[in-house]
């Protein structure tokens, strides 16, 4: 069964940007550069009838290319953060085709996803960090604003089950359409 979830690449050189934040967070277990994406909708492990059935109506998303940015830094877990994050500044454009995922997958038989979506790029998994190194982290990166690019496509992923996700194989993409 294959384990899938749908998502935006990062293009290198804002990787590289991410990259050269890494460090100073002990308790902090760094994401590697191509493993960086923003997950549209987690699917989960389906077999494989249902995987292409996914990715069959996955073609048939009718959206153009828009353009997105990262923006800031944060947690997620509250008072036991769990991960640290690039945000993505808010954009309706990415809002509808992550609901378009996500309707697909409802139609399909798949669950509701339980979960707000909170658009991010993963950084570090944490595990009992040092909360004070996190918190200076997250100041002195909070206002990183990386350059606007365009996104052309989304992209299929499967990974196998470890811990803390990756390494992640794009098992298809689907060119987003200008006009569409």
């Amino acid at each position: 069964m294959p384990r899938l979830f749908t998502g935006l690449e990062i293009p290198d050189d804002i990787g590289l940007d991410l990259d050269l934040m890494r460090g100073g967070v002990p308790g902090a277990r760094w994401i590697d550069r191509d493993s960086y994406h923003v997950t549209l909708r987690f699917i989960g492990d389906i077999d494989e009838y249902l995987a292409r059935e996914i990715s069959y109506e996955l073609e048939g998303i009718a959206a153009r290319p828009f353009a997105l940015q990262l923006s800031g830094c944060g947690v997620f877990g509250g008072k036991k953060p769990h991960t640290l994050f690039a945000g993505v500044a808010e954009s309706a454009d990415l809002r509808r085709l992550q609901s378009l995922h996500e309707r697909i997958c409802q139609v399909l038989g798949l669950p509701a996803d339980q979960h707000k979506f909170t658009p991010h790029v993963t950084l570090a998994r944490l595990k009992e960090p040092d909360l004070s190194a996190l918190h200076s982290f997250i100041a002195s990166h909070n206002l990183y604003r990386s350059r606007v690019f365009e996104v052309p496509r989304f992209v299929l992923f499967s990974s196998r089950p470890s811990r803390g996700g990756g390494p992640y194989a794009v098992e298809e993409s689907y060119q987003l359409q200008a006009g569409s």
